[in-house]
């Protein structure tokens, strides 16, 4: 199953009866928004509640560490998320922030059938989608069946060796601004993994906010990656969120098995590690 799915394409799904839609909007105004409009039966997925574990102290894990396995399977169940079941998966981002998250993490606990909208509620509304309001029904499931995380994740040691190895590459999908260290708007310190390389996550989009073809992706990335093999290549951001969204887009191009830094850039300023500004290597 292709990772992502433009709004044309889920209009046709809207009746099938293993679908199961995930609004993963995020911000503080998100779960009023839900309920006061979202696409028709869906549910609704927290990011600091339910897609993180959020320590007291973020030089542990970042700021959105995993859960634990036990918590995600309990919610996928709460959610009416089987191993036979069809999730699709937006937010209002186009599918750049707690949508990619989601569809990692349910991929990384053995799901095959999930994708992401593109182009987000946005596109789908525009497509003509019904809509619903007021808290989500679902039935009830029990725990998801799965035990471990199953997609590769680097540690902090990991991407400090990786970035300064010239057979790897570590990716920063941060804005620009940010991995120059020209300001930083979340995290205590501006800059960047000496040895990173910043490809913005908002090049994997179109104008109009949809995602790249897999063929675009497909040339960007096999052309920034050259001869080193997508194994060999970790993905980070601030948190361990924004990040999901390349490794969506390396999915989409056919590049698959890139590490995520969970921890990303608000652990690694957190501990000391060296840091770069500018252009600096």
């Amino acid at each position: 199953m292709k990772p992502i799915i433009t709004p044309q394409e889920l209009l046709g799904l809207s009746q099938q009866p293993h679908l199961v839609l995930v609004d993963a909007r995020t911000g503080p105004q998100a779960a009023t928004q839900f309920m006061a409009e979202h696409l028709a039966h869906a549910v609704y997925v927290d990011l600091e509640k339910d897609l993180a574990a959020v320590p007291d102290n973020a030089a542990h894990g970042g700021r959105h560490p995993l859960p634990p396995v036990e918590a995600f399977a309990a919610l996928l169940g709460q959610r009416g998320i089987s191993p036979e079941t069809h999730v699709v998966v937006y937010d209002d981002k186009g599918g750049a922030n707690a949508a990619a998250r989601f569809w990692w993490m349910l991929k990384a606990a053995g799901h095959t059938q999930v994708q992401v909208l593109s182009g987000g509620i946005q596109a789908a509304l525009t497509a003509g989608f019904p809509t619903g309001h007021g808290p989500a029904t679902s039935t009830a499931l029990p725990s998801y069946p799965f035990t471990q995380w199953q997609l590769a994740t680097a540690d902090l040691e990991e991407t400090a060796q990786a970035s300064q190895d010239p057979h790897r590459l570590v990716i920063d999908v941060r804005d620009a601004y940010r991995y120059l260290g020209e300001s930083e708007p979340i995290d205590p310190v501006a800059g960047h993994i000496p040895g990173a390389v910043n490809v913005p996550l908002t090049e994997n989009l179109q104008e109009n906010g949809q995602f790249q073809s897999p063929e675009a992706l497909a040339e960007k990335y096999q052309s920034l990656l050259g001869d080193v093999p997508p194994e060999q290549v970790i993905v980070h951001c601030g948190s361990g969120v924004t990040a999901c969204h390349t490794l969506l887009a390396l999915e989409s191009a056919g590049l698959t098995g890139a590490k995520l830094y969970v921890g990303s850039w608000s652990e690694w300023c957190r501990n000391g590690k060296p840091m770069a500004v500018g252009e600096e290597k």
